[in-house]
């Protein structure tokens, strides 16, 4: 899952960045207002932590630049300012939660997750596509009910398929995801990782298809009937 965070304190969105990465996030981090729309003209994010007291650009005038905009983005609103007032103004101009500070890691995880679960129409934090399913909770891959050995790149590399699973990733947007905290490395890794992950479904009925100048499918085609079936 592709976070983007906006804060302007330093050492609280370095200490967010390294810990949600650690959780399985990926985030980027920007620190004044006005390069929110920015970022979400460049690149796909699941969802939206916005402080409200930032530079350049307020998050009150963030979220309602997006949400008169149309972009249905889910936001959560981590702010200093906790009045009930603020609250409620908040979430009336769209925002889809709010966290005070200070603030718990594992709440804000949660918090996180289950604002994505509802965006996605989920009812539990899971990601499936047929038989093969990715347990956000325990970190899982399991295939037909039995767990699925990945190496970590291979891992992060099926779980951000599954997480858009019906919308094609591109090299670059896997690249991103994957190899996040590294720099220059060659975008033939991610045709390497896929071909080892096609090795690893071959038996099953999920597939990961190429389209050409779109990148990465995930699907799951329906098994070819067994001979002498009609």
């Amino acid at each position: 899952m592709r976070i983007l965070l906006a804060e302007d304190e330093r050492e609280l969105a370095a200490w967010l960045v390294r810990a949600l990465h650690q959780s399985g996030f990926i985030v980027d981090w920007v620190d004044d207002g006005r390069m929110v729309r920015r970022s979400l003209k460049s690149t796909r994010y699941d969802a939206l932590v916005l402080d409200l007291g930032l530079p350049g650009l307020g998050g009150h005038d963030v979220l309602d630049d997006l949400r008169d905009a149309g972009h249905r983005l889910p936001v959560l609103i981590l702010t200093a300012r906790d009045s009930l007032m603020e609250r409620v103004s908040t979430l009336n101009s769209g925002a889809d939660d709010f966290l005070a500070k200070p603030f718990e890691l594992p709440e804000l995880e949660a918090r996180l997750t289950a604002l994505i679960r509802r965006a996605r129409g989920s009812e539990h934090p899971r990601f499936a596509c047929g038989p093969l399913v990715y347990d956000t909770t325990v970190r899982q891959f399991t295939l037909d009910h039995e767990p699925l050995a990945l190496t970590p790149r291979e891992h992060a590399t099926l779980r951000a398929l599954i997480q858009c699973s019906g919308e094609p990733l591109s090299k670059q947007e896997i690249l991103d995801r994957v190899f996040s905290d590294e720099q220059d490395v060659n975008p033939e890794a991610i045709e390497v990782l896929v071909h080892r992950l096609r090795k690893r479904l071959a038996s099953s009925p999920v597939h990961i298809t190429t389209l050409r100048g779109l990148g990465y499918l995930l699907e799951c085609k329906p098994c070819p009937p067994s001979p002498g079936t009609r």
